[in-house]
């Protein structure tokens, strides 16, 4: 699998470059017959999302991301920007049913021996009403049980721990406590456009090398880049900012690895780690 978050700018090339990353991996892995998945980490078009005239979906992300290879495998979730222009429905629309139930926007698919999914961190920001984001955790907590595998992992757009400019986003904890609670190996963020990976941990912050979720932020999808506060967040690894660029996962039998592509085509922060 490989994808970003806070992706597509119309007028600059952060977004083109790593849109071309993307779309070599996916030929690369369509002639050696691997089966290749995109995900995004949110805020897919900037500025705000919007429809009508200035729809800034088809105008900003369809050039980079919107290519039909891409768009073939993508399975994206929201960011606070793709809600900016109201309730999100541009962002539904134009994803159509690659973005789950209209309105919800989490939903779950496999991937080999894996078991992927995809939140919305918005319903606890943008819908104004507390009952959605419970009736998200009330379904996580079934699909969960629903599908108890080995290997599991999830992502949303905003991080509990961060070193970036927003910090932690402790209306993501209970989501995280539901995911510990079931064993899941690792979450994936946007949000920050940054590259920051933490050591496994709980949801309250303590190291948990038997347990704990490692935590991934990859919002360097073409969105302006931003510098990393310092000193970094406890548990806080490894830490890339100033580059444009894309995670890639390499999803095995119990185990998965991980690496991010610059848009220069560098590998940094290659690692690998077990299923709990």
């Amino acid at each position: 699998m490989i994808g970003a978050g806070d992706i597509a700018v119309c007028g600059t090339s952060g977004d083109e470059a790593t849109g071309r990353i993307v779309d070599s991996v996916l030929a690369a892995d369509s002639i050696a017959k691997v089966r290749s998945e995109v995900f995004t980490l949110g805020d897919n078009a900037y500025p705000s999302g919007s429809g009508g005239v200035d729809n800034d979906f088809p105008r900003c992300f369809s050039p980079s991301w919107g290519r039909r290879r891409i768009m073939n495998v993508i399975h994206p979730a929201p960011g606070n920007h793709d809600y900016d222009s109201g309730n999100g429905a541009p962002y539904f629309t134009y994803f159509g049913n690659r973005a789950g139930p209209p309105g919800k926007g989490y939903y779950s698919y496999d991937v080999g021996d894996w078991h992927v999914i995809s939140l919305n961190s918005e319903l606890y920001f943008e819908a104004g009403d507390s009952t959605r984001a419970k009736a998200q955790e009330d379904w996580l907590r079934r699909d969960l049980t629903d599908h108890h595998v080995l290997c599991t992992f999830a992502y949303f757009h905003r991080p509990l721990f961060s070193s970036g400019t927003y910090g932690a986003t402790h209306e993501v904890q209970s989501l995280w406590s539901i995911l510990y609670d079931a064993g899941v190996d690792l979450v994936l963020n946007g949000h920050e456009h940054d590259y920051e990976r933490f050591l496994p941990q709980t949801p309250a912050g303590v190291v948990d090398s038997a347990k704990g979720i490692e935590q991934i932020i990859a919002g360097t999808g073409g969105g302006e880049l931003r510098k990393m506060h310092s000193p970094f967040a406890r548990n806080s690894d490894f830490q890339i900012h100033g580059h444009f660029g894309v995670l890639k996962l390499m999803l095995g039998s119990g185990e998965y690895s991980h690496a991010f592509i610059d848009a220069n085509g560098r590998v940094w922060d290659p690692g690998a780690r077990r299923c709990h």
